[in-house]
């Protein structure tokens, strides 16, 4: 399946979250780095255009959407820890509020948010946090194997942890497009209700072993060169090299189709 932005269905905006209906839906991020990758992942490809929701994560592709006149036109960036931030924030005040019914929840006195990938290290940080941040909420966690691929045995305990949590709010934390390809290639198979969110670093963000860029650099579209200067060696290739190829593609899309 060939990628092409100005084709895509993209979120316009953080409000826009809103609209998003309380069943289970598949959320994904585009990025420059994403969008240059899926140009040569056809199953990386497919998982962003047939996931129900796309949002844009990155000011590249606001702004390329903008000049190529594309079918969505988003007004901001939507980050992946704005989502974080907004579904969080969306199940606390649920639960904080009274609106949270046990009774319609298989009896569970708190929602069940989990978090699916990382270490054991970050993820028990995760849970420290949310227990400071999101106390109305109950934060279960899998850590699944490090490596490249996983085999059928990883497959099925990672979709039967998830099955028995049975969360009211699933995060996926595993870099792309391993998250985004492995959640839409089971995603039959989970037996779940909620929100699904591919949302990579905020693990690391949210748990505090990788520093985020200031507000400021947020605001001004900047928080990919405060990572490059933080993390030379790590993201050199992807923004220095990865930019200049989207802006390539953007160029061809443009003028050739």
């Amino acid at each position: 399946m060939k990628m092409k932005l100005h084709e895509l269905s993209i979120l316009p905006n953080r409000a826009a979250l809103h609209k998003v209906p309380e069943t289970k839906k598949l959320i994904n991020t585009i990025n420059a780095h994403s969008f240059n990758t899926a140009k040569k992942d056809a199953l990386f490809a497919e998982a962003l255009q047939k996931g129900d929701y796309l949002i844009p994560d990155g000011i590249s592709i606001v702004k390329a959407c903008r000049w190529l006149k594309a079918k969505s036109q988003p007004t901001e960036r939507v980050a992946g820890w704005d989502l974080f931030e907004f579904e969080m924030g969306n199940l606390e005040e649920k639960a904080a509020n009274g609106n949270w019914n046990p009774d319609e929840h298989d009896g569970r006195r708190k929602p069940v948010v989990m978090f699916m990938g990382s270490s054991e290290k970050t993820l028990a940080l995760d849970v420290e946090q949310a227990a400071k941040q999101y106390p109305h909420l109950e934060v279960v966690t899998y850590s699944p194997p490090y490596k490249p691929e996983f085999s059928e045995e990883d497959n099925r305990a990672i979709i039967n942890a998830i099955n028995a949590a049975n969360p009211d709010l699933l995060w996926i934390g595993m870099t792309a497009p391993k998250q985004e390809k492995w959640t839409y290639s089971h995603w039959d198979e989970l037996n779940i209700h909620c929100h699904v969110g591919t949302i990579g670093a905020v693990f690391d963000f949210f748990a505090g072993t990788v520093e985020r860029a200031p507000k400021w650099w947020q605001e001004h579209g900047l928080e990919w060169l405060y990572r490059l200067i933080k993390e030379p060696k790590r993201m050199w290739r992807r923004y220095i090299i990865g930019n200049s190829l989207f802006i390539k593609n953007i160029f061809i899309e443009k003028f050739f189709g």
